[in-house]
């Protein structure tokens, strides 16, 4: 009996997913630090001044999600 297992994202599908999540008003930054090459991500929303910024991810999709998981909370 077969199993049917859903394949995980690649880096760049998910980038691709959360960017369609991400309402085009809102601003994205990106850093990569050197050193360790490691990711970090802020979103907000155009009335908010700043948002939280991610943890540091290997992944920069990683980032990202971690970010709008931190401020999406503006919508609700």
């Amino acid at each position: 009996m077969g199993h049917n297992y859903a394949k995980p994202l690649t880096s760049g599908q998910k980038m691709e997913r959360l960017l369609t999540r991400i309402p085009p008003s809102w601003a994205i930054r990106m850093e990569r630090a050197t050193g360790p090459a490691l990711w970090r991500a802020m979103v907000h929303a155009p009335e908010a001044a700043e948002g939280a910024w991610s943890d540091a991810h290997q992944d920069p999709a990683d980032a990202l999600e971690d970010a709008w998981r931190r401020n999406r909370t503006v919508l609700a």
